[in-house]
Formats: structure tokens, sequence, C-alpha cells
């Protein structure tokens, strides 16, 4: 095998809302791990709606056995969120002081906020909450970079893979991205996800 999980299994969790490519993103990973020898088996939660709805997406990566797809409550070793909220509500339950965080800071606000019947926090009381209660967190404006460099928002989801492989918590190469997206898009989309985890990558490594 390639490369070495830390731990094993490892328990990787993407979280976010409809419409952002949570479940893309999750299948992405799962092939490049299944593409390196490990057994990956994926779990899937969904909201009420797809678009708009929490989306988490559950991965357990192992060189030994097949797993049930569901984490078990306080066992993420990390957890991936395209939204803020959606990292607090899943460090509540199934984060502990050792896991990791990558974050995209760019909100989505649900209808209750849109209408006035509820309030979306302050990003800086978030990031307190979120680095109070994780081992180790990275924020990016995942979102942003792509709506400003990629004219759409997107490829945020591929941003943050790239980020993911910069902060080295888990094995994850570009060429491992490449081979993946290779044999499941169109040519003429190879180039601009490259981009977008080009982009990703930067923002953590530079930083």
């Amino acid at each position: 095998m390639k490369d070495r999980i830390k731990y094993d299994p490892y328990n990787l969790i993407i979280t976010g809302v409809g419409g952002q490519g949570n479940v893309m993103a999750s299948r992405v990973l799962g092939n490049i791990f299944s593409a390196k020898g490990y057994t990956v088996t994926i779990g899937e939660t969904f909201g009420a709606s797809q678009r708009g709805g929490s989306v988490m997406s559950h991965l357990r990566i192992s060189s030994e056995s097949v797993l049930s797809p569901q984490i078990a409550k306080g066992q993420a070793h990390l957890i991936v969120a395209l939204e803020p909220t959606e990292a607090l509500r899943v460090l509540s339950g199934y984060g502990n002081e050792n896991v990791k965080i990558l974050c995209n800071k760019r909100p989505i606000y649900s209808g209750g906020v849109i209408s006035g019947e509820q309030t979306y926090p302050e990003m800086d009381q978030l990031q307190e909450w979120i680095c109070e209660y994780a081992g180790e967190v990275w924020f990016i404006d995942a979102t942003d970079e792509a709506l400003s460099r990629m004219k759409n928002p997107i490829f945020g989801n591929i941003i943050m893979l790239g980020a993911l492989a910069a902060t080295g918590s888990v094995p994850l190469e570009r060429e491992d991205f490449e081979a993946v997206i290779e044999k499941s898009l169109p040519e003429s989309k190879i180039g601009i996800n490259l981009e977008a985890y080009d982009l990703g990558y930067a923002m953590i490594a530079e930083n």
C-alpha cells in the first residue's frame, strides 16, 4: 500500500448543505482511497430538502475490513465542513478533543434566518466555538475563492479537497486526485478541476 493512514479505521466526515457538492467530494475521496488499496465504506444522511438541507457523508477508511458506514458518536478523526454552522453541528455529535476540522467560512442562511425568525451566529463567535472544541482547525474562504477566481461557487468542494491534501491529515496527492477525475469527468473538465484543487492546496500551504 502506497501510503498509510494514521488510524485504522480512519473516520472522516464531510458535511455541508444541499447544493454544495458534498456527495461528489465524498465520492472522489472514497475513490482515491479505494485506488490506494483501502476498503472505504460511505454512509450519507440528507436533510429535509435536497438543496438547502443538511448533508453529511461518513467515510470509514480501513486497510483491514469492511465496516459499518456509520461513525460512532465522538469518534471522528477529521471533519471537512463546507459550511461553518454545519461544522459546529457535526462537531457537537462526532467531535472530540483531538478531532481535526477543515472549515469553509462562507455561511449559507436557512429559511428561518432569511425570514428573521432565527439568528445566524457571528463568524468570529463560530470560529471561537469550533476552535474551543477541536484539536486542530483550518479555516479557508473556499467559496469566495471559487467565485472570484473561477467564477463558479460549485468548485468550492474541490478547493476543499486540495486544502485537505495540504493539511497532511490524510495521504492525498495531486496525482491521486487527477487519476480519479480522469475516469469520471469529461476531458474538458479536467483542467479546471485541477486548477481548483491547486488553489485549495495553496490556500493552506502558503499560510
